[in-house]
């Protein structure tokens, strides 16, 4: 998405090496490509994460793609939120079209050459489309909120940090004051109900304190 800002620490490089370490056998198999999520609650590190895992790749020969949850919303932001403030049930999996994205990580696993995706540009409120090369990538790592559900994953790997844990650094990276009332507190304890459950799903868990276990 157009206008975030994503600032690698030290920390989540360390946390990139360790899933690499864990990764890297399965991330070498010649015989075809290799998919990667990220996934937790809003502010814990997934964007951060993910693309510290994408530099660690690159780092070691792996040429990667990376793809955010965020330009996959039916709205862009600020009109997704006045949608969620019209209508109680507008939040949650009915606000991201996942559908589009796994289609687009079949496309890759495929080997087709080129993702035609959606791009969110925050400033200006609007989706615009982009194209990406893929064919010369060996691996996609997708981040954000709701992946765990998404089907063409190969290894899956989950932040098990809630909304109150990160809610010093969400309001340290909030982009506006709409982002921090009681309103958005609520929609954050909606997905902490529906992303908490994905912990099953993870392959790899980063706890709070950013150790990296294997959960399989």
């Amino acid at each position: 998405m157009q206008g975030d800002n994503i600032v690698v620490a030290e920390q989540h490089l360390e946390v990139a090496h360790k899933i690499v370490e864990i990764l890297w056998p399965c991330t070498t198999d010649l015989e075809g490509k290799y998919t990667i999520t990220v996934a937790g609650e809003s502010g814990t590190g997934k964007s951060t994460t993910a693309t510290a895992l994408f530099r660690v790749l690159q780092q070691k020969g792996r040429s990667c793609v990376l793809l955010q949850q965020d330009d996959y919303y039916v709205y862009p932001p600020k009109t997704n939120d006045h949608a969620r403030r019209q209508n109680s049930a507008w939040r949650g999996l009915c606000e991201v079209n996942l559908a589009l994205l796994d289609q687009h990580l079949q496309e890759f696993l495929k080997g087709n050459p080129q993702i035609h995706k959606p791009l969110i540009v925050y400033a200006d409120d609007r989706i615009d489309q982009e194209i990406i090369n893929v064919e010369q990538a060996n691996n996609l790592i997708v981040e954000g909120t709701f992946i765990s559900l998404l089907k063409h994953v190969k290894t899956r790997i989950f932040i098990d940090r809630s909304y109150l844990d990160t809610r010093v650094d969400r309001r340290k990276r909030s982009r506006d004051l709409a982002e921090l009332d009681d309103f958005t507190e609520g929609i954050l304890e909606n997905e902490h109900a529906i992303v908490s459950a994905h912990k099953a799903f993870a392959d790899v868990i980063i706890t709070k304190n950013y150790e990296v276990m294997c959960n399989k």
